[in-house]
C-alpha cells in the first residue's frame, strides 16, 4: 500500500492518541470522520497499523528495574530459547542481532531477585552480558522519525 501525506498525518495523530474519534481526527486534517475511518480501515487491513497500544506508568506497577541483556547462544538451535523468551513476561522486547551476541533483550522486573532468577534461566541457553538502565532519556516514536 502506497501511503500519501494524509495517511501519514492520520498515523501521526493516532500515535499521539489512538482513542481519538474519527470526526475529531478529521477536523484536524480537514476531512470527514467517515473518510478518516475508511483510511484507518485500509491502514489496518494492509497491516500498516498492526495494533493499538497502551502506555503504562511502570513505576506505579512497581516495575523498577530495566535491564538490557545480550545473549550469546551455546547452540545453533535457537527454537527453545525463542519459546522461552516469548513465554516470559519480563521480556518486553527481543531482537535477533548481528555482531556481538545473538539476541538483545529488554527486560523489566520488580526486584533484583526476579532479575537473578531470569538470568539463571538464560544460562541454560548460553552466556549473557547485562546493563541496567539508570535513566530513560527518550522514548522513540518511529513514526516521528520517518516523517
Amino acid at each position: 500500500m502506497e501511503l500519501d501525506n494524509i495517511d501519514f498525518q492520520i498515523l501521526q495523530l493516532l500515535t499521539q492518541n489512538s482513542r481519538i474519534q474519527w470526526k475529531d481526527l478529521g477536523k484536524q486534517i480537514h476531512m470527514t470522520g467517515q473518510a478518516v475511518g475508511n483510511r484507518i480501515k485500509k491502514l489496518e487491513e494492509s497491516g500498516v497499523i498492526k495494533a493499538y497500544s497502551l502506555i503504562v506508568d511502570e513505576m506505579k506497577l512497581g516495575l523498577t528495574f530495566t535491564a538490557f541483556v545480550i545473549v550469546y547462544m551455546k547452540t545453533a538451535n535457537h527454537n527453545s530459547f525463542i519459546h522461552f523468551i516469548n513465554d516470559r513476561n519480563e521480556v518486553v522486547e527481543a531482537y535477533r542481532i548481528s555482531g556481538e551476541g545473538c539476541y538483545h533483550l529488554k527486560i523489566k522486573v520488580k526486584t533484583k531477585e526476579q532479575l537473578n532468577l531470569f538470568l539463571n534461566k538464560v544460562l541454560e541457553y548460553g552466556n549473557y552480558s547485562m546493563n541496567l538502565s539508570i535513566q530513560e532519556i527518550k522514548q522513540n516514536n518511529l513514526l516521528n522519525a520517518s516523517l
